[in-house]
């Protein structure tokens, strides 16, 4: 019997252990080991912190019938077991290390600030908005589509707030037209657009940036985002911000019965240097990544990660959007679209990743174009 261990139960963790077991193999064992026994639709948090959707679904509804449920922590990864936060420890022949993201508190003062990024950061954040009188001032840093769409649905569920959103730029890597369309958009929304400007520091009562002093009831950081140090802290080959360094097929560099998959891997560059951390890479990353485990049990060499992204989505409030159409490898193409429709097909979106990771075997992804001769893998980091 192989005893298969995912680490972790986002969309690559639970993807990947639906996948493992509805190939139908008698041999095969798969337990799922997450802080909680409940999935979080991460793509919605921003909704959930504004009060509008419950991103929690439990996952008894989305793991598959012979996929086992440890709720734990992973304190460590050793040669064939990994050691949890309640005393116990597991058995593995292969683990999918699929641990995820978080954001990361780059700035000074962090801990003054809220954020989406996890449930507990939504959780504290819807908190906090509820509490916030009429005409409180809310500052979200950050010009990405966390930035955007928090910024965006923050005001949209509370007109009686003052939003604003400080970025150097919102929506920087697209084209002219579609930033000038989302910022105009932003403005329609009641989002106050303070571009031009770096935070630098965030305190209790306010962001203090390149450009001058803004007062904040609430400070939202919508920046980047960090990945936990389990592998680091396991003697895993990393890559400098804790990604598990793999190669191109998902297999870890230095322990051939480790493969990763989502936010927390760093794959070769002629693979996954186009990748971005998001819903839309963790799936086909997690499904690759349980063809990869299969392959290893039959005693097969895995393939290699071939990945094409499609577009972006942005959601802005619940009535509307934009769309960006990419080329495989993840550049803006020239078709867009906005309003009601685009934030049509964002929702459709959203509900298609719940549906894909009930029905594994059948989820297909985007090929990527991959090179036919790889770029030279950087040297592990520990």
């Amino acid at each position: 019997m192989a005893r298969v261990l995912v680490i972790g139960a986002g969309y690559a963790g639970v993807m990947a252990a639906n996948r493992l077991a509805a190939a139908g193999r008698s041999d095969v064992a798969v337990t799922v080991v997450n802080p909680r026994p409940d999935f979080v639709e991460r793509v919605r948090l921003h909704e959930h912190a504004a009060g509008g959707t419950h991103a929690v679904r439990p996952l008894s509804g989305l793991l598959h019938r012979d996929v086992r449920l440890r709720v734990a922590t992973v304190d460590a990864i050793a040669e064939r077991s990994v050691h949890l936060d309640d005393g116990g420890a597991l058995a593995f022949d292969h683990l999918l290390y699929a641990v995820g993201s978080t954001a990361a508190h780059t700035l000074p003062g962090a801990e003054n600030a809220w954020h989406v990024a996890d449930l507990d950061g939504a959780e504290a954040l819807r908190t906090r908005l509820r509490q916030l009188p009429g005409g409180a001032r809310v500052v979200v840093i950050g010009g990405g589509l966390t930035g955007i769409e928090t910024s965006a649905e923050i005001a949209y569920r509370y007109p009686f707030l003052d939003v604003e959103l400080v970025a150097p730029a919102v929506a920087a890597w697209l084209p002219d037209a579609s930033r000038t369309r989302i910022a105009g958009k932003l403005a329609d929304a009641g989002v106050v657009l303070r571009t031009g400007r770096r935070a630098t520091a965030v305190h209790p009562d306010g962001v203090a940036t390149d450009a001058g002093w803004l007062p904040s009831a609430c400070t939202v950081w919508a920046g980047a985002f960090a990945v936990p140090d389990l592998a680091r802290r396991s003697g895993l080959p990393v890559a400098p911000d804790g990604r598990l360094r793999t190669d191109e097929t998902l297999v870890c560099l230095d322990h051939p019965r480790i493969v990763g998959a989502g936010d927390a891997v760093a794959p070769p560059r002629h693979v996954a240097g186009h990748l971005r951390m998001s819903c839309q890479a963790a799936m086909p990353l997690g499904a690759h990544g349980a063809d990869t485990v299969l392959a290893l049990i039959r005693g097969e060499r895995p393939a290699a990660l071939s990945i094409g992204m499609v577009g972006q989505g942005i959601s802005l409030g619940r009535r509307d959007g934009f769309a960006q159409a990419t080329h495989r490898d993840d550049t803006p193409r020239r078709f867009t679209l906005s309003g009601r429709a685009a934030a049509l097909v964002k929702e459709r979106v959203c509900r298609f990743t719940l549906s894909a990771m009930r029905f594994p075997r059948a989820y297909r992804w985007r090929s990527g174009a991959t090179p036919t001769v790889p770029e030279p893998t950087p040297a592990a980091v520990r």
